[in-house]
Protein backbone atom coordinates (compact mmCIF):
# COMPACT_ATOMS: atom_id res chain seq x y z
CA UNK A 1 0.00 0.00 0.00
CA UNK A 2 1.57 3.50 -1.08
CA UNK A 3 1.85 6.02 1.56
CA UNK A 4 -0.70 8.66 -0.51
CA UNK A 5 -2.92 5.48 -0.04
CA UNK A 6 -2.74 4.40 3.32
CA UNK A 7 -3.25 8.59 4.43
CA UNK A 8 -6.44 8.72 3.02
CA UNK A 9 -7.87 5.85 3.90
CA UNK A 10 -6.88 6.81 7.79
CA UNK A 11 -8.51 10.02 6.55
CA UNK A 12 -11.35 8.45 5.80
CA UNK A 13 -11.59 5.89 9.03
CA UNK A 14 -11.19 8.90 11.15
CA UNK A 15 -13.96 11.08 9.41
CA UNK A 16 -16.54 8.13 9.07
CA UNK A 17 -16.08 7.25 12.92
CA UNK A 18 -15.94 11.18 13.85
CA UNK A 19 -19.08 12.05 11.91
CA UNK A 20 -20.98 9.23 13.64
CA UNK A 21 -19.97 10.06 16.99
CA UNK A 22 -21.11 14.10 16.33
CA UNK A 23 -24.56 12.66 14.74
CA UNK A 24 -24.67 10.19 17.53
CA UNK A 25 -24.22 13.87 20.07
CA UNK A 26 -26.66 15.54 17.53
CA UNK A 27 -29.54 12.99 17.76
CA UNK A 28 -29.07 13.08 21.64
CA UNK A 29 -32.68 15.33 22.06
CA UNK A 30 -32.86 15.57 25.90
CA UNK A 31 -29.10 16.96 25.31
CA UNK A 32 -29.87 19.92 23.10
CA UNK A 33 -32.96 20.47 25.13
CA UNK A 34 -30.31 21.29 28.40
CA UNK A 35 -27.93 23.22 26.30
CA UNK A 36 -30.93 25.26 24.64
CA UNK A 37 -33.30 25.93 28.50
CA UNK A 38 -30.82 24.68 30.71
CA UNK A 39 -27.90 26.90 31.08
CA UNK A 40 -29.89 30.55 29.99
CA UNK A 41 -32.27 29.14 33.22
CA UNK A 42 -29.94 28.00 35.44
CA UNK A 43 -27.59 31.29 34.61
CA UNK A 44 -30.24 33.26 34.88
CA UNK A 45 -31.45 32.05 38.43
CA UNK A 46 -27.84 32.18 39.57
CA UNK A 47 -27.65 36.08 38.78
CA UNK A 48 -30.92 36.66 39.84
CA UNK A 49 -31.56 35.14 42.95
CA UNK A 50 -29.02 36.40 44.74
CA UNK A 51 -28.31 39.55 46.49
CA UNK A 52 -25.63 42.32 44.60
CA UNK A 53 -23.79 42.61 47.65
CA UNK A 54 -19.99 43.12 47.40
CA UNK A 55 -18.05 39.84 48.84
CA UNK A 56 -14.78 40.27 50.08
CA UNK A 57 -12.19 37.52 49.51
CA UNK A 58 -8.93 36.80 48.16
CA UNK A 59 -8.18 34.93 45.03
CA UNK A 60 -5.28 32.23 45.80
CA UNK A 61 -4.37 32.70 41.56
CA UNK A 62 -3.68 36.74 42.01
CA UNK A 63 -2.73 36.85 45.42
CA UNK A 64 -5.19 40.03 45.49
CA UNK A 65 -8.30 41.00 47.54
CA UNK A 66 -11.38 41.19 45.98
CA UNK A 67 -14.84 42.70 46.02
CA UNK A 68 -17.02 41.08 43.70
CA UNK A 69 -20.85 41.24 43.59
CA UNK A 70 -22.57 37.97 44.83
CA UNK A 71 -25.03 37.42 41.94
CA UNK A 72 -21.92 37.68 39.78
CA UNK A 73 -19.45 35.52 41.55
CA UNK A 74 -22.45 33.46 41.87
CA UNK A 75 -23.48 33.38 37.97
CA UNK A 76 -19.68 31.86 37.40
CA UNK A 77 -20.32 29.40 39.73
CA UNK A 78 -23.67 28.41 37.94
CA UNK A 79 -22.12 28.61 34.04
CA UNK A 80 -19.04 26.38 35.03
CA UNK A 81 -21.41 23.83 36.47
CA UNK A 82 -23.96 24.07 33.95
CA UNK A 83 -21.11 23.54 31.39
CA UNK A 84 -19.73 20.92 33.07
CA UNK A 85 -22.71 18.36 33.41
CA UNK A 86 -23.98 18.72 29.92
CA UNK A 87 -20.98 18.28 28.74
CA UNK A 88 -20.14 15.15 30.96
CA UNK A 89 -23.63 13.82 30.39
CA UNK A 90 -23.01 14.12 26.77
CA UNK A 91 -20.02 12.10 26.87
CA UNK A 92 -21.42 9.74 28.91
CA UNK A 93 -24.51 9.08 27.08
CA UNK A 94 -22.50 8.19 24.35
CA UNK A 95 -19.92 5.97 25.93
CA UNK A 96 -22.36 3.89 27.63
CA UNK A 97 -24.98 4.06 24.81
CA UNK A 98 -22.11 3.06 22.06
CA UNK A 99 -19.64 0.77 24.35
CA UNK A 100 -20.91 -2.55 22.78
CA UNK A 101 -21.02 -0.93 19.03
CA UNK A 102 -17.25 0.41 20.17
CA UNK A 103 -15.99 -3.12 20.74
CA UNK A 104 -17.54 -5.05 17.84
CA UNK A 105 -16.21 -2.16 15.73
CA UNK A 106 -12.47 -2.96 17.33
CA UNK A 107 -13.11 -6.81 17.07
CA UNK A 108 -13.93 -6.24 13.42
CA UNK A 109 -10.80 -4.78 12.69
CA UNK A 110 -11.57 -1.15 13.18
CA UNK A 111 -8.58 0.63 14.66
CA UNK A 112 -9.20 1.79 18.17
CA UNK A 113 -6.89 5.08 17.02
CA UNK A 114 -9.45 6.33 14.77
CA UNK A 115 -12.39 5.41 17.38
CA UNK A 116 -10.04 7.46 20.19
CA UNK A 117 -9.27 10.16 18.18
CA UNK A 118 -13.45 10.58 16.98
CA UNK A 119 -14.70 10.75 20.53
CA UNK A 120 -11.59 13.52 21.30
CA UNK A 121 -12.60 15.86 18.31
CA UNK A 122 -16.44 15.09 19.05
CA UNK A 123 -15.59 16.36 22.81
CA UNK A 124 -13.82 19.33 21.88
CA UNK A 125 -16.56 20.43 19.42
CA UNK A 126 -19.01 19.92 21.92
CA UNK A 127 -17.02 21.49 24.70
CA UNK A 128 -16.25 24.65 22.50
CA UNK A 129 -19.88 25.01 21.40
CA UNK A 130 -21.34 24.87 24.98
CA UNK A 131 -18.61 27.16 26.70
CA UNK A 132 -19.18 29.59 23.71
CA UNK A 133 -22.87 29.54 24.33
CA UNK A 134 -22.62 30.11 28.25
CA UNK A 135 -19.61 33.02 27.99
CA UNK A 136 -22.47 34.74 25.57
CA UNK A 137 -24.94 34.22 28.00
CA UNK A 138 -22.98 35.72 30.68
CA UNK A 139 -22.08 38.68 28.74
CA UNK A 140 -25.77 39.74 28.56
CA UNK A 141 -25.84 40.05 32.07
CA UNK A 142 -22.58 41.88 32.92
CA UNK A 143 -19.33 42.54 31.33
CA UNK A 144 -16.76 40.14 32.39
CA UNK A 145 -13.36 41.84 32.81
CA UNK A 146 -11.58 38.94 30.38
CA UNK A 147 -14.40 37.23 28.46
CA UNK A 148 -11.93 35.23 26.27
CA UNK A 149 -9.80 34.17 29.60
CA UNK A 150 -14.03 32.91 30.61
CA UNK A 151 -14.60 31.19 27.40
CA UNK A 152 -11.22 29.29 27.89
CA UNK A 153 -11.75 28.45 31.43
CA UNK A 154 -15.52 26.77 30.92
CA UNK A 155 -13.56 25.06 27.98
CA UNK A 156 -11.27 23.53 30.09
CA UNK A 157 -14.04 23.00 32.52
CA UNK A 158 -15.73 21.24 29.67
CA UNK A 159 -13.71 18.85 28.71
CA UNK A 160 -11.97 17.69 31.94
CA UNK A 161 -15.62 16.21 32.85
CA UNK A 162 -16.35 15.31 29.46
CA UNK A 163 -13.32 12.82 29.92
CA UNK A 164 -14.44 11.93 33.62
CA UNK A 165 -17.79 11.05 31.26
CA UNK A 166 -15.98 8.34 29.02
CA UNK A 167 -14.32 7.03 31.92
CA UNK A 168 -17.66 6.54 33.87
CA UNK A 169 -19.51 5.08 30.71
CA UNK A 170 -17.00 2.76 30.32
CA UNK A 171 -16.51 1.69 34.11
CA UNK A 172 -20.42 1.51 35.42
CA UNK A 173 -23.09 -1.08 34.78
CA UNK A 174 -25.66 1.41 35.21
CA UNK A 175 -26.83 4.91 33.04
CA UNK A 176 -28.47 6.01 37.16
CA UNK A 177 -25.11 5.21 38.06
CA UNK A 178 -22.93 7.21 36.01
CA UNK A 179 -25.57 10.36 36.04
CA UNK A 180 -25.20 10.17 39.77
CA UNK A 181 -21.71 10.22 39.69
CA UNK A 182 -21.17 13.32 37.15
CA UNK A 183 -23.79 15.37 38.92
CA UNK A 184 -22.59 14.85 42.87
CA UNK A 185 -19.06 15.63 41.22
CA UNK A 186 -19.54 18.78 39.67
CA UNK A 187 -22.09 19.95 42.81
CA UNK A 188 -19.55 19.18 45.28
CA UNK A 189 -16.66 20.29 43.48
CA UNK A 190 -18.01 23.71 42.80
CA UNK A 191 -19.24 24.65 45.69
CA UNK A 192 -16.51 24.23 47.96
CA UNK A 193 -14.74 26.80 45.76
CA UNK A 194 -17.47 29.36 46.36
CA UNK A 195 -16.34 32.17 48.71
CA UNK A 196 -19.94 32.95 48.80
CA UNK A 197 -21.00 29.78 50.23
CA UNK A 198 -18.13 28.09 51.63
CA UNK A 199 -15.73 29.54 53.81
CA UNK A 200 -12.58 27.06 52.90
CA UNK A 201 -12.86 28.26 49.48
CA UNK A 202 -9.44 29.69 50.32
CA UNK A 203 -8.23 26.06 51.46
CA UNK A 204 -5.46 23.47 51.20
CA UNK A 205 -7.68 20.85 50.08
CA UNK A 206 -9.92 23.09 47.58
CA UNK A 207 -6.35 22.80 44.98
CA UNK A 208 -7.22 19.19 44.46
CA UNK A 209 -10.60 19.36 43.03
CA UNK A 210 -11.12 18.74 39.24
CA UNK A 211 -12.37 22.26 38.30
CA UNK A 212 -9.93 24.25 40.59
CA UNK A 213 -7.84 25.37 37.35
CA UNK A 214 -10.79 26.60 35.82
CA UNK A 215 -12.31 27.89 38.83
CA UNK A 216 -9.64 30.14 39.13
CA UNK A 217 -9.14 31.23 35.64
CA UNK A 218 -12.86 31.92 35.72
CA UNK A 219 -13.29 34.08 38.62
CA UNK A 220 -9.89 36.01 37.52
CA UNK A 221 -11.24 36.39 34.29
CA UNK A 222 -14.59 37.61 35.91
CA UNK A 223 -12.96 40.39 38.37
CA UNK A 224 -9.32 40.86 37.46
CA UNK A 225 -7.61 42.08 34.15
CA UNK A 226 -4.36 39.59 35.38
CA UNK A 227 -4.24 37.30 32.78
CA UNK A 228 -3.94 33.17 34.01
CA UNK A 229 -1.98 30.97 31.68
CA UNK A 230 -0.83 29.09 34.73
CA UNK A 231 -4.42 27.81 36.22
CA UNK A 232 -5.74 27.24 32.53
CA UNK A 233 -2.08 24.65 32.31
CA UNK A 234 -3.48 23.03 35.79
CA UNK A 235 -7.07 22.36 34.78
CA UNK A 236 -5.50 20.97 31.24
CA UNK A 237 -3.39 18.35 33.64
CA UNK A 238 -6.75 17.44 35.27
CA UNK A 239 -8.11 17.04 31.64
CA UNK A 240 -5.09 14.53 30.83
CA UNK A 241 -5.56 12.58 34.04
CA UNK A 242 -9.14 12.33 33.29
CA UNK A 243 -8.21 11.39 29.67
CA UNK A 244 -5.75 8.87 30.77
CA UNK A 245 -8.28 6.84 33.32
CA UNK A 246 -10.50 7.46 29.94
CA UNK A 247 -8.11 5.80 27.41
CA UNK A 248 -7.59 3.25 29.65
CA UNK A 249 -11.03 2.05 30.50
CA UNK A 250 -12.01 2.40 26.59
CA UNK A 251 -8.97 -0.47 25.95
CA UNK A 252 -10.20 -2.89 28.32
CA UNK A 253 -13.78 -2.62 26.83
CA UNK A 254 -12.93 -2.64 23.40
CA UNK A 255 -9.50 -5.43 23.93
CA UNK A 256 -9.25 -8.09 21.70
CA UNK A 257 -10.70 -11.47 22.27
CA UNK A 258 -8.67 -12.52 19.79
CA UNK A 259 -5.24 -14.76 20.40
CA UNK A 260 -2.03 -14.88 18.59
CA UNK A 261 -3.25 -17.37 15.79
CA UNK A 262 -5.64 -15.60 14.94
CA UNK A 263 -8.64 -18.32 16.80
CA UNK A 264 -10.94 -17.09 19.10
CA UNK A 265 -9.34 -17.47 22.60
CA UNK A 266 -10.39 -19.74 25.06
CA UNK A 267 -13.30 -19.52 27.23
CA UNK A 268 -14.67 -16.14 24.80
CA UNK A 269 -18.39 -17.90 23.81
CA UNK A 270 -18.82 -15.20 21.62
CA UNK A 271 -16.01 -16.05 19.11
CA UNK A 272 -16.56 -19.57 19.05
CA UNK A 273 -16.19 -21.35 16.06
CA UNK A 274 -19.22 -22.26 14.48
CA UNK A 275 -20.68 -26.07 14.32
CA UNK A 276 -19.43 -27.70 11.25
CA UNK A 277 -22.10 -27.39 8.52
CA UNK A 278 -23.23 -30.80 6.86
CA UNK A 279 -21.43 -32.31 3.50
CA UNK A 280 -24.03 -32.07 1.09
CA UNK A 281 -24.02 -34.54 -2.05
CA UNK A 282 -26.28 -34.11 -4.79
CA UNK A 283 -29.97 -32.92 -4.79
CA UNK A 284 -28.99 -31.62 -1.01
CA UNK A 285 -28.65 -34.88 0.22
CA UNK A 286 -26.12 -35.39 2.76
CA UNK A 287 -23.58 -37.59 2.01
CA UNK A 288 -21.71 -40.19 4.35
CA UNK A 289 -20.28 -39.28 7.84
CA UNK A 290 -23.76 -36.20 8.53
CA UNK A 291 -25.24 -37.24 11.34
CA UNK A 292 -28.72 -37.20 11.93
CA UNK A 293 -28.76 -34.08 14.48
CA UNK A 294 -26.86 -31.64 11.57
CA UNK A 295 -29.04 -32.53 9.02
CA UNK A 296 -31.89 -32.01 10.67
CA UNK A 297 -30.73 -28.69 12.02
CA UNK A 298 -29.67 -27.78 8.12
CA UNK A 299 -33.20 -28.77 6.76
CA UNK A 300 -31.89 -31.61 4.87
CA UNK A 301 -33.04 -34.82 3.98
CA UNK A 302 -30.96 -37.47 5.90
CA UNK A 303 -29.58 -39.88 3.84
CA UNK A 304 -30.12 -43.32 4.02
CA UNK A 305 -29.04 -46.89 2.51
CA UNK A 306 -31.47 -48.22 0.11
CA UNK A 307 -32.50 -51.51 0.66
CA UNK A 308 -32.06 -53.88 -2.39
CA UNK A 309 -35.39 -55.51 -3.23
CA UNK A 310 -35.73 -59.16 -2.92
CA UNK A 311 -35.52 -61.44 -5.85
Amino acid sequence: MTPPRAVRRNRALFMTAARYALIEHLRNRFAMVLIALFIPVWTALAFWSVPSTPTRFRLRATGDPLTPHGNQLTEITGALNAVTLIVGFMMFAASFAGGHFDRRLALAGYPRTHLVLAKLTSLTLASAAVAAYATVLTRTFWAPEQPALLAAALFCAGITYGALGVAFGSLLRREVEGMFAIVMTSVIDLALQNPLYSSSSDGGVVRYLPSYGAMQAATGAGFSSTPLPKYLAIQAGWFTAAALIALLAFHCRTRNTLGKSGRPARGDSSNSSSPRPPRVGLAGIPTRGTSWAQARGAGLRPWRRRRSSPT
